[in-house]
């Protein structure tokens, strides 16, 4: 099954304060090699909200069939500069199934074929 996620987060006042030269440094360094590490298992798109968001600034989506990559890639970006030093916090997740109710109808009409 293809699973799609979106996970919300919001940079801090922290990270707004460093020159965009440094952001962008620490984005290259530890966030984009995470990413990498995982874009056979794990897609991923992000897009800027804070123009018409006041709850987060960023969100993810990001598609997977191996949600323990998934689990995986957060707890590495968990370990890095960005989260450990509270340049970004993660808000919701929302965790979808895609095609989930026909993927069930198809297993459910298997089963009663099998009967």
């Amino acid at each position: 099954m293809k699973y799609g996620i979106v996970l919300t987060y919001t940079v801090t006042p922290r990270w707004l304060a460093l020159p965009r030269e440094e952001r962008n440094a620490l984005r290259t360094a530890h966030i984009e090699p995470v990413f990498a590490a995982y874009a056979d298992r794990v897609t991923a798109r992000f897009f800027d909200a804070e123009a018409f968001h006041a709850r987060l600034s960023d969100f993810a989506v990001l598609e997977t069939e191996d949600l323990a990559a998934y689990y995986f890639l957060i707890e590495e970006l968990r370990d890095s500069p960005l989260i450990s030093q509270g340049y970004l916090t993660f808000g919701e997740v929302f965790l979808g199934v895609e095609g989930g109710f026909q993927e069930y109808e198809r297993m459910r009409s298997t089963q009663a074929g099998s009967r």
